[in-house]
């Protein structure tokens, strides 16, 4: 071996700080490699979101919330077809991750409602600044040691154990992992084959996200043994500007504080207040994969400036929420029939008021939470949205201590995974802030077990 150290971390993004810090905290010795020339993956492109219950915001406001609801909420947003054991570490943990957070300095904007949740509980934050917090904590400690431009090539196993001993860089470097290698590498969304081989229908959906993940945590593990989970479930977040270039998160989710999908028909196509996730499939089964989300001036001052999903402001001052006197106007600055989007918003005005969207049973601003508005207070607004696939939210087996599973639901010795490359958390669609929450909660877990092996 060229050299060694305790613990071997791949991938510097917000899950491979977590768990680097926490496998520090225990006396582990700890290698972290990125094969980019600069920290933070994915984290820093993200929107930023934190799905947490039972915090010091909430509180204040009001806002009743607890991990017993947080775990009802992620199995029903998923469609059960989550691993409970995994939903289970989540809503034990997510509290403490929170305050874990807090103590090292990150702070949160209000607390916000968002797919997924049936109370208020997206705790939104600037992930650049989150990931700059936690590289100082981690280059700071003496025990951990941070490599960029460093890319991993192969895990490396002892033959007669099988134990996963170290991995192998691609300049064929060779680094022995004493108690074990965690593999925080991302997913996929960057890698077109991997998209087409596991989610074909996504390929239509823009590819957006950090230029590293292209998944070869992921076949590094699979190479192993490694079994996988959720790849039939990967979903694209609908809200992106189809213009939007590879490494821009710009979802706008307006339709989460009153507004309306509507297709290039000027028709309605989907009910709204469902997970971002599965309206990204509805849009790209729309023509051109396009749609508009169309609000009014009420709904437009619910923004909430510098939170990324909700910055209304910003949207219109870059010039891509487009704006106009009336809801013809609108129609004619987005190319769709001017008296079909008229008869949509008069229709759906018209339910609301009744009470009842006739249309798709529409009952609350998201997840049936919040009272519906209606769209009839000029200026009227639009923004043109796509599916993206910001992140894969699937991939290898991992059990309640993050150590990753054979195909046969075994442990592989000596190896952990934790973040965006983990399958079976989510299910089939996904709840705003989980992303980012289980990078922290699943990191931290990873680095305390994988450190405690002998």
């Amino acid at each position: 071996m060229n050299s060694e150290a305790d613990v071997v971390v791949v991938g510097a993004g917000l899950a491979g700080f977590c768990t680097a810090i926490e496998a520090a905290a225990q006396g582990a010795n700890t290698l972290l490699l990125e094969k980019m020339g600069t920290v933070g993956g994915s984290t820093v492109l993200s929107g930023g979101s934190m799905a947490f219950a039972g915090t010091d915001d909430q509180t204040s406001r009001g806002i009743k919330d607890s991990s017993e609801l947080l775990a009802r909420d992620l199995l029903t947003v998923g469609d059960y077809a989550n691993d409970p054991a995994l939903v289970k570490v989540y809503a034990d943990n997510q509290l403490d991750a929170y305050r874990w957070l807090v103590e090292r300095g990150v702070k949160y904007a209000p607390v916000q409602a968002a797919a997924g949740q049936s109370v208020p509980r997206q705790h939104p934050t600037d992930p650049a600044e989150m990931i700059r917090i936690l590289h100082r904590e981690a280059a700071a400690e003496p025990r951990i040691r941070i490599e960029t431009g460093r890319p991993v090539a192969r895990l490396l196993r002892d033959p007669v154990s099988m134990r996963i001993i170290g991995v192998q860089l691609k300049d064929g470097t060779k680094v022995s992992a004493q108690r074990g290698v965690v593999l925080t590498a991302g997913g996929f969304s960057r890698n077109p084959e991997m998209v087409e081989q596991f989610a074909p229908l996504q390929s239509a959906a823009k590819s957006v996200g950090g230029p590293g993940n292209v998944g070869d945590g992921i076949k590094m593990a699979w190479h192993m043994g490694a079994g996988l989970r959720d790849m039939a479930y990967i979903k694209g977040t609908f809200g992106n500007r189809p213009d939007a270039r590879p490494e821009e998160h710009t979802a706008m989710m307006a339709i989460y504080k009153g507004a309306i999908a509507v297709n290039k028909l000027g028709r309605r196509f989907v009910d709204e207040s469902i997970s971002y996730k599965l309206i990204g499939d509805a849009v790209l089964q729309q023509p051109d994969h396009v749609g508009y989300q169309i609000l009014d001036e009420p709904i437009f001052a619910l923004g909430v400036d510098g939170v990324k999903m909700y910055d209304f402001r910003a949207r219109l001052r870059e010039g891509s929420l487009l704006k106009a006197g009336s809801i013809e106007e609108l129609a004619v600055k987005i190319g769709v029939p001017a008296t079909a989007l008229a008869e949509t918003v008069a229709t759906y005005n018209a339910g609301v008021l009744a009470g009842r969207d006739e249309q798709f049973a529409r009952s609350g601003l998201v997840q049936g939470y919040g009272e519906l508005r209606t769209i009839e207070t000029a200026p009227f607004y639009a923004y043109p949205s796509t599916s993206a696939l910001i992140a894969t939210y699937c991939g290898v087996t991992v059990d309640p201590r993050m150590q990753v599973l054979d195909v046969f639901g075994e442990p592989i010795p000596g190896l952990f995974a934790a973040g965006e490359m983990t399958g079976g958390f989510h299910g089939k669609a996904f709840m705003t802030g989980t992303s980012l929450g289980k990078c922290v909660i699943c990191g931290r877990i990873a680095g305390r077990n994988v450190a405690l092996r002998n």
